[in-house]
């Protein structure tokens, strides 16, 4: 997948004005130049490969979202889908019962599962097993959708979550991204 100098630069400017950070800011951060972001946003130059994991933690997002997120949403209204607490919470459940459905053993469930474990550096079943970290991935798969352009109404995240700690980590994800 090749990487778009333009695209990349948009992504670093809507990220870093989420976080309310001027240019001067995220350099200092960063300890380069304001210069420096502003060659990233406008497209003529790229950050340094030793600069992305700083990067995307000084941005509250991944090293993926800023090089290759093909349709960040910019703002109210400009999201790319509307999903639900509920529709998360059946996606992931959607695994678990695959296991149920094709068995535990079966390619396609020790794939997935093998999958998130590895990608999430978790252990599904386990996570699977207790309310707290059950809802933990419901909440995971919430930032997610939002991360990928989708919206999801403020009152739903309200609404959705048995654990107070949830609602209040997706309502503040979703505020940084314009929900």
């Amino acid at each position: 997948m090749e990487i778009n100098p333009m695209k990349v630069g948009a992504r670093i400017y809507r990220l870093r004005k989420i976080q309310g950070l001027t240019q001067n800011q995220l350099g200092d951060r960063l300890h380069i130049s304001f210069q420096a972001v502003s060659k990233w946003e406008r497209g003529e130059a790229l950050p340094d490969v030793a600069l992305l994991p700083s990067l995307a933690e000084a941005l509250d997002t991944t090293i993926d979202n800023i090089l290759l997120r093909d349709n960040p949403a910019k703002g109210p209204g400009e999201f790319t889908r509307t999903v639900t607490i509920a529709q998360l919470r059946e996606g992931v459940e959607c695994v678990e019962r695959m296991g149920q459905l094709l068995g535990k053993g079966s390619f396609f469930y020790t794939g997935a599962v093998g999958g998130i474990d590895l990608k999430m550096n978790m252990e599904f079943e386990k996570y699977m097993a207790e309310p707290y970290t059950r809802e933990a991935m419901t909440a995971e798969a919430a930032c997610q959708a939002i991360m990928d352009g989708a919206y999801i109404d403020p009152k739903d995240i309200e609404a959705s979550f048995q654990f107070p700690h949830w609602t209040e980590n997706v309502r503040e994800f979703a505020r940084k991204y314009g929900i």
